[in-house]
């Protein structure tokens, strides 16, 4: 059997226990990790009649990799007033160790003057990686590991996630896409500022690979990523009964980035889903309630387009039934992971973790490891049944169940209403959303706003242009579109639209 790399990390135990756990759990965890390293935690150790100092220096000795998370405390000092922390780089570096560095904290206030000054001393010796979370951690560690073991020879294929994209260059990555994810990861304390040039955050995301885009660069910030990645699309079909049969009421391909396919695939759910809009009593917009939580439809969806398998031929499907929502994603569970364990607390272990890192940065995935959880939390909120996961064959399944309703235990047709024999290829169920949220002039980012949208061009594209080509909304300021003060009102012809629309829902 081969021999294992092993890992040593050192940081201050107590700060930073959560990040040392997650990261052994982590590289144990991963299919491919786990068949090289092994991780050393001395908080693992049992007890042992031998000093703690002999102890943790004896394992820097018998390590390939030090692995030092240096984070705002400096540690117990001991008679010369020198921290393990610190005891156990200065044994990393007079034994020649691999050394690799992560500083915690994106900035250095309330950080202790003596772990601020190892950190200054160390950055003279080698390169450091300064990250935010748990999240970010992994992934900078997966990228420094994969690194070290093509380095030395022993992985001579990349990742999927972290090769390069066949014939892209970086003229292939939106700036836009770029300027787009650097606001939103502001929010997330991310470092770099939105004038970044597109190759500095590749860079800093570990997406390139010997200057060439990675495949993870161009699924989250390419111009055309089908060009390049064709079955990355994701397909979204409706069906009036609880089985696939055609003819497909709705059949929609998407295309685009990681976040628009997200944005597309969860717009076509609720827009096809019942909803009940409230009253303005408690505010100026009138709150609005889903059949399906949405945020357990993103969920499933962004946990398929983050996780699944990328080298398969197929690809992502987004099902909705009369009595629930299924997306299928090509790819296995981890072996250390099963549908039943994803009900309970568990590591997450992303099968594309430089991938999943930015679409954390970004907040399309909020805590790792907690997505199936929510899932459960939100439809047991909504008194719904719990969703549930399996594993068929090469596909992982995610079910979402909606509302019990004699329809649907029936197996009839009579199940969405928002899609009706009455609704013309002219009035979407998209142009249809936009009207229950126009009842008074609204700006176009507080409309996006209210119907929960993100990507701007598929608001204008699905929304914003097929009702004002239908005559259902107007713009206030109609001799200057692209006035600041524009808004968007609802016309008379649209007014009488809806209402006609909701007096046949009625009668249903």
């Amino acid at each position: 059997m081969k021999k294992l790399h092993r890992i040593f990390i050192s940081s201050v135990q107590k700060e930073l226990a959560a990040e040392r756990r997650a990261l052994k759990d982590y590289v144990h965890g991963d299919p491919l990790l786990r068949r090289f390293f092994q991780v050393f935690l001395f908080e693992d150790l049992p007890a042992s009649d031998r000093r703690a100092d002999e102890v943790y220096l004896a394992e820097v000795d018998h390590c390939d990799i030090y692995l030092g998370l240096f984070g705002r405390d400096y540690g117990f000092e001991d008679g010369a007033g020198t921290s393990p922390t610190e005891r156990e780089f200065l044994r990393a570096t007079e034994c020649c160790k691999e050394r690799l560095l992560f500083v915690m904290g994106g900035n250095d206030s309330g950080r202790h003057a003596k772990m601020q000054d190892l950190i200054s001393r160390a950055g003279d010796q080698v390169i450091r990686r300064r990250v935010t979370s748990i999240p970010e951690l992994t992934a900078a560690v997966y990228a420094s590991l994969v690194e070290y073991l093509e380095r030395h020879g022993e992985l001579r294929t990349l990742p999927f996630d972290a090769t390069a994209c066949r014939n892209a260059t970086i003229e292939d990555i939106s700036p836009d896409h770029i300027r787009w994810f650097l606001t939103q990861a502001r929010q997330r304390q991310y470092p770099l500022a939105d004038t970044t040039p597109p190759a500095d955050v590749l860079a800093h995301l570990n997406l390139l690979d010997q200057g060439q885009p990675s495949n993870a660069a161009i699924l989250l910030f390419g111009k055309q990523p089908q060009r390049f990645l064709l079955t990355s699309e994701v397909k979204c079909l409706h069906f009036h009964g609880v089985e696939v049969r055609k003819p497909i009421p709705s059949y929609q391909v998407y295309k685009g980035t990681s976040f628009e396919l997200v944005d597309q695939a969860v717009d076509f759910v609720m827009s096809k889903v019942d909803r009940a809009v409230g009253t303005r009593a408690h505010g100026p917009q009138a709150p609005v309630e889903y059949e399906l939580p949405r945020d357990a439809v993103a969920e499933a969806i962004v946990n398929a387009v983050a996780h699944r398998d990328y080298t398969s031929n197929a690809s992502v499907q987004v099902m909705l039934f009369a009595d629930r929502l299924e997306v299928w994603n090509p790819g296995e569970l981890p072996p250390s992971l099963t549908p039943e364990r994803l009900t309970h607390p568990h590591a997450s272990i992303p099968r594309n973790p430089l991938l999943a890192e930015p679409l954390f940065l970004a907040r399309y995935i909020e805590r790792a490891g907690t997505g199936t959880l929510d899932m459960i939390a939100l439809s047991e909120d909504a008194g719904l049944k719990p969703p549930e996961f399996r594993q068929d064959g090469g596909q992982f399944v995610q079910t979402l169940w909606r509302p019990i309703t004699v329809g649907a235990a029936e197996g009839s047709p009579e199940v969405t209403p928002e899609v009706t024999p009455e609704v013309t290829p002219e009035v979407t169920p998209e142009v249809t959303r936009l009207l229950r949220v126009c009842g008074e002039p609204l700006p176009r980012q507080e409309l996006q706003d209210q119907l929960g949208l993100k990507d701007d061009e598929h608001f204008r594209k699905a929304y914003l242009l097929p009702a004002l080509a239908a005559g259902f909304i107007e713009m206030t300021v109609p001799d200057r579109p692209t006035s600041r003060f524009q808004k968007y009102r609802m016309t008379a012809k649209g007014r009488a639209w809806l209402t006609q629309k909701e007096q046949r829902k009625k009668k249903r």
